[in-house]
C-alpha cells in the first residue's frame, strides 16, 4: 500500500467515552428498522393508522393471503407495534401507539422530498 493510503492522524480530538455512550443509546434500533423495512408491514401499519382492521380486511386491501397477513401481524405484535381486540370470532388490529406512525410519516415526507429532486 502507498503511504497515502494510511491514515496519518493518530490524535483523537474529543472525549470518545461520551460518544461511545451516545452510540450505545441507539443499540438495537436497527431491529425495529428491519421490521419497518418490509413494504407490506409498512402498508399494514399505515392502514391501521387510518382505522382498526381485521385480517380479512387487510388481506383484501393488500391482495395477499390470510396466512401472509397473519405472519406480518405476528411480527408487528412481537415488536408491540400493533395491538388487537376480539369481537366474537373476529380479531381487530390497531396501532399500539403513534410513535411508529410518526417514523413512517417522517420517512414518507423525506421520500417525497427525495423524489422531487
Amino acid at each position: 500500500m502507498d503511504k497515502k493510503d494510511h491514515c496519518q492522524v493518530h490524535e483523537v480530538h474529543i472525549d470518545t467515552k461520551e460518544f461511545k455512550n451516545k452510540a450505545d443509546e441507539v443499540s438495537g434500533l436497527s431491529e425495529l428498522f428491519k421490521v419497518l423495512a418490509d413494504e407490506t408491514r409498512t402498508k399494514i401499519i399505515y392502514l391501521l393508522s387510518l382505522r382498526e382492521l381485521c385480517t380479512c380486511d387487510l388481506s383484501e386491501i393488500l391482495g395477499i393471503t390470510l396466512p401472509s397477513v397473519s405472519h406480518h401481524l405476528r411480527l408487528l405484535k412481537a415488536f408491540r407495534i400493533v395491538k388487537y381486540r376480539r369481537e366474537g370470532k373476529t380479531v381487530f388490529y390497531s396501532l399500539s401507539d403513534k410513535h411508529v406512525l410518526d417514523l413512517i410519516n417522517v420517512a414518507k415526507e423525506h421520500f417525497e422530498e427525495f423524489l422531487e429532486g
